[in-house]
């Protein structure tokens, strides 16, 4: 998989374009969907389901190449492989090809690059965790009785804690501000 002879140019050097394809491509198996420009879009397409087709065989010997393509120096790659052979090459065990789609968004408002999701086509489906039941709220006469302590507490602590030579902060207020005067007919 190291020659490829219809690569895109997307970056300067050709190892820059392998390290970002690779990095992409451990991106959209981890997440299953990412947005990125159209252009490296397309050129992430055909990377991505040369990986699915040598995960779908399933042997060491291709866990090993695909290990190896995306960079086997990191833990992430690990997850990536690991994820790659067990969820997702069984996802498409079926599908003769076409494991990925390209859905096109529009142009970015920075710099109007057009914009493109790129996602499995067949997603892993997690069951949605059901929602526990709130235990019952309790009743409105139970509840002020019990924050009453709480508010005496606070009142025995403020008559405590400020000396009546002082003066508390709610007497030092500032006067109300005079409410703007309304533009009429005239001022305009």
């Amino acid at each position: 998989m190291r020659h490829r002879r219809n690569m895109r140019k997307l970056t300067s050097t050709t190892s820059h374009t392998l390290a970002l394809l690779s990095n992409l491509a451990c991106s959209l198996i981890e997440h299953n969907r990412i947005k990125t420009t159209v252009a490296k879009a397309k050129a992430l397409r055909p990377y991505v389901e040369k990986l699915v087709t040598k995960a779908r065989r399933g042997t060491l010997h291709d866990r090993r190449i695909v290990a190896a393509t995306l960079g086997n120096n990191s833990k992430r790659v690990e997850k990536v492989v690991r994820k790659l052979f067990t969820e997702i090459a069984p996802l498409n065990a079926t599908r003769p090809g076409g494991y990925t789609r390209i859905l096109k968004l529009g142009r970015r408002l920075t710099d109007s690059a057009p914009m493109a999701f790129i996602e499995f086509v067949e997603q892993i489906v997690k069951p949605e965790a059901t929602p526990e039941p709130t235990p019952a709220k309790p009743d409105a006469k139970k509840a002020p009785a019990k924050k009453a302590p709480a508010k005496a507490k606070a009142e025995k602590t403020e008559t405590v804690e400020a000396p009546a030579s002082e003066a508390t902060p709610a007497e030092e207020t500032k006067p109300a501000r005079k409410p703007r005067a309304k533009k009429t007919e005239d001022d305009k």
